[in-house]
């Protein structure tokens, strides 16, 4: 019974790293940028987009459609590299578990 009792103090010593490393990564930044730095994107690891910056070059009012592209191109990219980065950092904190990938 008491190996029960030291798993699942484990269990819940582990719950509140994953909680707290969580809350670190949720504020925690990713950059990202489309066509060689013309469009930039930030999200955070809780994979909010916390700013667009858009280099002026890159208003060309006759190719607006390139302009929607690169944001959607640096802000997916973002959002990738959050990913990337939570599953890194949640991986430390879970190392050793057999979870299923992409849970975080």
């Amino acid at each position: 019974m008491g190996n029960m009792k030291d798993m699942m103090k484990a269990a819940q010593k582990m719950q509140e790293r994953m909680l707290k490393m969580q809350e670190e990564l949720n504020e925690r930044t990713i950059e990202a940028s489309a066509g060689g730095g013309m469009v930039k994107a930030v999200v955070t690891g809780g994979k909010l987009v916390k700013e667009i910056v858009i280099n002026p070059e890159a208003l060309d009012q006759s190719d607006i459609e390139m302009l929607q592209d690169l944001i959607i191109i640096a802000v997916n990219e973002a959002l990738r590299k959050s990913e990337e980065m939570v599953n890194a950092e949640m991986g430390k904190v879970t190392s050793g578990l057999k979870l299923p990938p992409g849970l975080f």
